[in-house]
């Protein structure tokens, strides 16, 4: 029993190198920042309000695609910039594991919304962040075309996951740790 956990442990390792060293092979800044600009089109397309939402958003960051894989141990990676204001001021990476049963690759896009200048402060002065450990966030359940309701709204924090493609079934985006690329690669600068 104790070797399984070994090589359980081991595997699910090997899975995370291979999901983060996903970073050697990122698009370039422009390729990124063109991305993240049909991101937004396509999230402000699914809903009016998705729109009048960002407006009131002191930040917005978003993740046009993460892509999560797995057979039993999953791992999910992805690029994205933060908006404020409409404009980059940052660039970030979002991974996590898991085990469990999970069988499959997928992509997805998410956007995260930072609706209070004190979450989006808390964020930025982070030196990583985990999605959901954060008490004020809310996954959107309603889908990123749904409707809101006066009680979401009131969240300073507000994820939305949508475009997903691939095999796997899970839209949860909690445990998920998002942290600033600091260290620029000669692909992303």
């Amino acid at each position: 029993m104790m070797k399984w956990k070994i090589l359980l442990a081991a595997s699910g390792l090997m899975l995370l190198g291979f999901v983060g060293s996903a970073a050697s092979f990122a698009d370039s800044k422009a390729e990124l920042d063109a991305s993240v600009s049909k991101t937004v089109k396509q999230f402000y397309a699914l809903s009016p309000k998705n729109k009048e939402l960002a407006g009131k958003a002191a930040g917005m960051l978003v993740f046009p695609r993460i892509t999560k894989a797995g057979a039993g141990i999953a791992g999910e990676y992805g690029e994205g910039v933060l908006l404020v204001d409409g404009k980059t001021v940052g660039y970030y990476s979002n991974a996590s594991g898991s085990i469990g049963l999970t069988l499959g690759i997928s992509d997805r896009s998410e956007v995260i919304m930072f609706m209070t200048q004190a979450s989006l402060d808390k964020f930025t002065n982070s030196h990583g962040w985990s999605v959901g450990a954060d008490a004020g966030f809310v996954l959107v359940s309603a889908g990123a075309g749904g409707s809101y309701d006066t009680q979401t709204l009131q969240k300073p924090i507000l994820g939305f996951v949508f475009g997903k493609k691939g095999l796997i079934g899970d839209l949860s985006i909690e445990g998920s740790k998002i942290t600033k690329i600091v260290k620029v690669s000669s692909n992303v600068k």
